[in-house]
């Protein structure tokens, strides 16, 4: 399977500001890019506190065009995911959990195995190929992005970077990866950079 990580920031690597202000830090010609990348692959993963805070759909919307929807994909732990959030409803929605199934919403609900208490990236991969995913598209938040950057799993990075700045006090893209050593920080290759309006798009293969 190919693993995807779509990052939209500030200048300084921040997904909101401290009070978890987001919409919208970067422009609509980078947000439309974000959603042609939706519709180029099997599906979308976002954790639990992006639908908790965004209530996204998870859709992919281009003008003018229909397009085969994406698997929607939300690892959730102790199902905290409301059955009225969007991506509880209509079709295409997986929601992983370490916890007993249970119904939600119009979403199927999924177990799977346990790692420090979440989803381990394996299981999920492993599952989601079973359920022939063969590209996936990772969107949030920081401790999503950090959980398959640790496992190694990440093959792609799509970055979308505003010019703006949020100070250390905003919410990272990335989570702790808990690093001692530089010679161990997952590294990638650029590809490209372009700017996108107002924007730049950083794209990066695993080097």
């Amino acid at each position: 399977m190919r693993v995807t990580l779509k990052l939209a920031t500030s200048l300084d690597g921040r997904i909101a500001t401290a009070s978890g202000e987001s919409r919208w830090i970067t422009g609509e010609v980078a947000r439309l890019e974000g959603h042609r990348l939706r519709a180029a692959h099997d599906a979308i993963l976002v954790g639990v506190e992006t639908v908790l805070h965004d209530d996204p759909e998870l859709t992919a919307r281009l003008p003018g065009r229909q397009v085969d929807q994406p698997l929607r994909v939300v690892l959730d732990s102790r199902l905290r995911t409301p059955p009225s959030a969007r991506v509880a409803t209509g079709a295409s929605a997986l929601i992983l959990t370490t916890s007993e199934p249970r119904s939600l919403g119009a979403a199927r609900v999924v177990r799977v195995e346990s790692e420090n208490g979440r989803p381990a990236v394996s299981a999920v991969l492993k599952g989601l190929t079973a359920a022939g995913v063969g590209s996936l598209l990772i969107e949030g938040g920081g401790q999503v992005a950090a959980a398959f950057l640790r496992a190694g799993a990440v093959d792609r990075l799509e970055w979308f970077r505003a010019p703006i700045l949020l100070g250390g006090e905003g919410r990272p893209c990335v989570a702790a990866l808990a690093l001692a050593n530089l010679a161990d920080a997952p590294t990638f290759r650029r590809l490209e950079v372009r700017p996108v309006g107002d924007d730049l798009w950083e794209r990066y293969a695993r080097a």
